[in-house]
């Protein structure tokens, strides 16, 4: 079968189109044959090693993927050859940047019905790394107020979406590129951070402020300011600290994305109900796969690209 595989980490060349054995499913285990695997900042760094996801190599890049179930291992019962799946996939194991992909059953959910299935591959990491910085860190509720920094990335449309069902009010801050973006995910009020200062817009304090964009510390340590008494620091950015205010009892969180099978369910129903929608920038080929990581290496991919084997 196809698929793009490293044999040691480094730059984008170290990434190769090859022809490798097709994988079989053990025990628990699933083999899907691949729609799409979904591009990750992540992987870029695991392939370049500044990651530290203890890999085992040769490597298939694409933690993210959609497919078709096309053989069960031992004592899977769950999922039935045939079925539509999406997975958040073992960061450590080899992923979807392939024709096919092994995948432990209980990593994968039924895929939306509502949108094409390789589309559905750009859901699962970024929605869940929404959703666990909302609710599992932040505790957000109805009725309190979240200030998403860096709203207009394709984590903050999700977070935009998931808050506001909850009945969440949202502050977001976002470029002149991505403001009709973020109006149409549904922030209530919008600050454009390249013409507004962002403590000088705000109407009182926040229970969360929720930083999605690598900021500079000390912009992020003034931005603590926002937020109320007793409040939360939630941030995504792992590469940096996240600053709190212990004199206000402010505490800080950083999100990690992590595996939850309940929820990818869960948000798979909200596509389906028409109350999430997914992104997808662009569609590529497995064998742009190598451009594409270079580049990232470059600079931030704008939205979500998705691969085609």
């Amino acid at each position: 079968m196809k698929a793009v595989q490293f044999d040691e980490v480094g730059g984008p060349e170290v990434l190769e189109l090859r022809d490798i054995e097709q994988p079989m499913p053990g025990p628990g285990e699933v083999r899907v044959r691949v729609a799409a695997s979904a591009f990750n900042a992540a992987d870029n760094g695991m392939r370049a090693g500044f990651l530290p996801i203890p890999i085992a190599l040769p490597h298939v890049p694409g933690y993210d993927v959609s497919g078709t179930v096309d053989a069960l291992g031992e004592g899977v019962h769950e999922l039935e050859i045939g079925d539509a799946v999406i997975g958040f996939l073992p960061m450590e194991h080899d992923g979807g940047a392939a024709e096919y992909v092994v995948a432990p059953a209980e990593s994968l959910v039924h895929a939306p019905t509502s949108i094409p299935l390789a589309d559905a591959a750009a859901l699962p990491s970024v929605s869940l790394t929404a959703w666990q910085a909302l609710f599992d860190a932040g505790r957000l509720e109805r009725g309190q107020r979240v200030l998403i920094v860096g709203a207009g990335g394709v984590v903050g449309k999700y977070a935009i979406q998931l808050a506001t069902r909850a009945g969440v009010q949202v502050i977001a801050t976002a470029s002149p590129r991505s403001l009709e973006a973020v109006r149409a995910a549904g922030a209530g009020q919008i600050i454009d951070h390249t013409a507004t200062e962002l403590l000088d817009a705000l109407d009182g304090r926040v229970d969360v402020l929720l930083n999605l964009a690598p900021i500079e510390p000390d912009q992020f340590a003034a931005y603590v300011a926002t937020v109320r008494d007793g409040g939360l620091v939630v941030s995504t950015t792992a590469f940096m600290t996240t600053p709190g205010d212990e004199s206000r009892d402010v505490a800080a969180r950083t999100v990690f994305v992590l595996p939850n099978r309940d929820r990818l369910a869960a948000v798979v129903s909200l596509v389906d109900e028409g109350a999430l929608t997914v992104e997808v920038t662009r569609r590529i080929a497995l064998a742009e796969l190598p451009d594409l990581h270079e580049e990232a290496a470059r600079g931030r991919i704008a939205g979500k690209v998705i691969v085609l084997p």
